[in-house]
């Protein structure tokens, strides 16, 4: 697979496996994800904490697969046959239907036409279904079941990548020393480098000046 994931950037949104960077934190992950058509019972669960790249990680599979993207929470409004029809199937954020009486039958029900169908089926979630409180218990039993994929908060040098990555988009050249000084004290996650960057951004064209580490100990809120 190519050696790069994709990230939402407010400049300009990189959802493609060209914008999707290879590390340790996720390369286990995205090799499962390589892997869909072995998946067991055609099904994987994709879990990680905030900010860790389920979205950006799923968006890329949907593009090479066609599948179609649902948030559980809006599962009872959908049209599952239609859904069905697809390549294949993401459901992002299990959590929010659990407990759901209805939001819960209707994932067990595109749970079993898929595997019905032969329609891969990728969830995604925070936590991994052992911890899901599901209160149907065929449902519980089926997830607790699936395969799972996890990634982690991005190490040093992914991060980094990353906030290189997102000052290029805004066409922003800056000194190796604030990457450096962000990755230490930022907080570890994507959405922060994203929310950096772009208030680092905004205050330099604000005070007319370059986007440095003294502008960044002014800017950001770190520990």
């Amino acid at each position: 697979m190519a050696q790069q994931l994709s990230f939402d950037l407010p400049a300009r949104p990189a959802l493609g496996r060209d914008a999707f960077f290879l590390a340790d934190s996720n390369v286990l992950a995205v090799a499962a994800i390589d892997r869909w058509r072995d998946w067991a019972g055609g099904k994987l669960v994709l879990v990680g904490p905030e900010g860790s790249g389920k979205t950006h990680l799923s968006h890329v599979w949907a593009a090479e697969t066609g599948a179609k993207i649902v948030a559980a929470a809006d599962l009872t409004d959908a049209d599952v046959p239609a859904l069905v029809a697809s390549p294949a199937i993401i459901v992002e954020d299990v959590a929010s239907v659990v407990g759901v009486a209805d939001g819960e039958r209707a994932l067990f029900h595109l749970h079993n036409l898929a595997l019905a169908e032969g329609v891969a089926l990728l969830l995604t979630d925070r936590d991994a279904p052992t911890v899901w409180p599901l209160s149907l218990p065929d449902l519980a039993s089926r997830m607790q079941a699936t395969q799972v994929a996890r990634l982690d908060a991005p190490d040093d040098a992914l991060l980094a990548a990353v906030l290189v990555k997102l000052f290029a988009d805004r066409q922003l050249s800056v000194a190796p020393n604030l990457i450096d000084w962000i990755v230490r004290h930022g907080e570890r996650s994507f959405q922060y480098a994203q929310s950096a960057v772009a208030a680092l951004d905004a205050a330099a064209l604000r005070e007319g000046r370059g986007v440095t580490r003294d502008l960044a100990r002014r800017v950001l809120v770190v520990e």
